[in-house]
């Protein structure tokens, strides 16, 4: 008996720092989420989206997020409420009766939908034009991509030139200003490569947004 009591001790002293590990470990993960740090299944949250604006990873739509990610993870359709499955490719539609193409995508929605940016970038312009209507130029960090948004009902109040937008941060709503139709709001979407010296209104080329928002 005198024999096993020092073991039996070692076994009660090892369990219990086992188990004020596993503790430790768990709050620590807690705290991480509580933060807004990075969780268990590595989905970064954007600390200045609002909670309704947040964006899942690939894997699907976070609880109460209004944009539907894309299933490359690397843009997200940028109309709240939209999947990507619901989208058609509307790149190569002619326009202006055959006199060009379109080079863009319609996204249908009711007007007032929440458009918000399918990718972090830098409001480079707000422009109304009489095609585009209210129009927002978001430029990628690296300014070799724009996004284009048009036929804006509104812009997201404050919403300023400069101003850095997160993926998902609402910039506007769909609408159907410039020469859109009024009984079919949407959002005309396009994404433009260039150069970092160049201009916002300078010419560009046009890329086909339906594969990357789709993920083909």
């Amino acid at each position: 008996m005198a024999q096993g009591l020092p073991d039996r001790l070692l076994t009660i002293a090892v369990t219990a720092t086992v188990t004020s590990a596993a503790w430790i470990v768990a709050g620590g993960l807690y705290l991480t989420r509580e933060e807004g740090g990075t969780d268990a299944v590595g989905e970064q949250l954007t600390a200045n989206v609002a909670p309704q604006q947040q964006v899942a990873g690939p894997a699907g739509r976070a609880p109460g997020s209004t944009a539907t990610a894309a299933a490359t993870g690397e843009l997200i359709v940028p109309v709240a409420g939209v999947a990507a499955g619901e989208l058609s490719d509307t790149f190569t539609d002619e326009r202006a009766g055959g006199e060009r193409v379109h080079e863009a995508l319609d996204i249908m929605a009711p007007a007032g939908t929440p458009v918000v940016a399918a990718a972090p970038g830098t409001v480079e312009r707000l422009f109304r034009s009489a095609a585009g209507g209210n129009t927002v130029y978001v430029r990628s960090a690296d300014r070799r991509t724009i996004h284009y948004y048009a036929h804006l009902q509104d812009y997201a109040p404050g919403l300023k030139e400069g101003q850095a937008v997160a993926q998902g941060q609402a910039i506007g709503t769909v609408g159907a200003s410039g020469n859109a139709d009024a009984e079919a709001p949407h959002l005309h979407f396009a994404i433009l490569r260039t150069v970092s010296e160049a201009e916002w209104w300078e010419p560009a080329q046009a890329i086909n947004p339906y594969p990357l928002l789709r993920g083909t």
